[in-house]
């Protein structure tokens, strides 16, 4: 079978993030079990695909975008735009009518369960031998290809989210993979109608706030790089906790813009509300309150 090249990493990327939706319709089918070890088998099989996708991509790059960071970054802002965003009309049809909270608490769940595989899928590529640059040397191909692959999945839970929120982008496909890139960076939510966030969005900024963004994931994850499953178990715990982490403080945000109710999330940040005294903005707890981007 004939290795893809550096053209089709949007692509493949797009269809990594676009897998959870095929798991989530699986496990409404057969259950969760059943339905994560098909999704791990499908990213395994993407994973396996997009290494030497990434390799090829490197080498055309040079040494000293990779070495940078810069490299990786023009890869997730490239494959943004083609990242399958579903609006809210879809979300909740495939969430069985859910909305609000509840329809927010099950992408969580669905991207939590998504990069936790894919850190499995990860760690597994340890004991694969590829043809890499000398450039990438230092930070091993099976780390490069998990972390591109967890941020497409992350990105698109972003979008999401967005939708679930009532706070849509709107414009063209290139201007919202980069809105949606830049909140995945910072882990803060885009207001489409402040017009300062959205030219932020199309600017340089955008592209160093990924770059250092996707630095410290992989610096994060170089416990994958160990060998046979003790990669995949650590792969796999990181990836879960730090999605978990984008969530809430991404959540935190979108709330302070317009606030949401349904699930257990939606009743605690209603008690909350509830609890408010006249005049004084209510506190709501801990858990809900992380906020601010996090490298």
């Amino acid at each position: 079978m004939t290795q893809p090249g550096a053209d089709e990493l949007p692509g493949l990327l797009a269809q990594i993030a676009g897998e959870q939706d095929a798991e989530e319709a699986d496990r409404e089918a057969h259950g969760s079990e059943p339905a994560r070890r098909r999704g791990r088998a499908a990213y395994a099989r993407l994973l396996a695909r997009l290494a030497p996708a990434l390799a090829v991509s490197a080498r055309g790059a040079g040494a000293a975008a990779v070495a940078s960071g810069r490299w990786l970054a023009d890869v997730i802002i490239d494959a943004a735009p083609h990242i399958p965003i579903r609006d809210l009309e879809k979300l909740k049809a495939h969430h069985g009518g859910r909305t609000g909270e509840e329809l927010a608490d099950a992408l969580v769940r669905t991207a939590t369960v998504a990069t936790s595989s894919v850190g499995v899928a990860g760690g597994a590529l340890s004991a694969v031998k590829w043809a890499v640059p000398v450039s990438l040397l230092t930070i091993p191909i099976q780390l490069t290809v998990e972390v591109v692959a967890v941020a497409a999945i992350e990105i698109k839970l972003v979008g999401e989210l967005h939708e679930v929120y009532g706070l849509p982008v709107r414009g063209t496909l290139g201007q919202r993979g980069s809105a949606y890139a830049l909140a995945w960076a910072n882990r803060r939510g885009i207001n489409p109608l402040d017009p300062h966030s959205l030219s932020a969005a199309m600017g340089s900024v955008t592209r160093q706030r990924v770059q250092r963004r996707l630095i410290g994931r992989a610096g994060r994850g170089l416990g994958t790089a160990a060998p046979l499953m003790a990669g995949a178990v650590f792969g796999a715990y990181s990836n879960q906790r730090q999605t978990g982490l984008l969530a809430d403080s991404l959540r935190a945000d979108l709330r302070r813009k317009r606030a949401l109710t349904g699930g257990l999330t939606g009743r605690v940040v209603a008690r909350a509300l509830e609890s408010g005294t006249p005049g004084r903005r209510p506190r709501l707890p801990r858990a809900l309150r992380r906020s601010g981007p996090k490298s």
